[in-house]
């Protein structure tokens, strides 16, 4: 299967393209005379891929409740900023 026919080739043009090993050539003639080569292209081999970092798990709500407590006087200034109030 290195020469066919331009006829050969519009009729078959997937299959002979598909059928092309690495390193293979394959010329289309007309008339006899050259006209054509097909040739594979290099397969290119994709970058790999980083691997993802380990899952530690997904915060849920409500995991912590209980653990965090507000005091009430939360909002009420402090004892050492109250001689800056007055």
């Amino acid at each position: 299967m290195n020469t066919i026919t331009l006829q050969e080739a519009q009729t078959g043009l997937a299959d002979i393209i598909h059928g092309l090993a690495p390193g293979q050539v394959v010329t289309i003639t007309e008339n006899d005379r050259p006209v054509a080569r097909l040739v594979p292209l290099p397969t290119v081999s994709r970058i790999p891929r980083r691997p993802r970092p380990p899952v530690t798990g997904i915060p849920r709500a409500g995991l912590y409740e209980g653990r965090l407590v507000v005091p009430d006087d939360f909002k009420e200034p402090l004892e050492e900023m109250r001689e800056y109030e007055e």
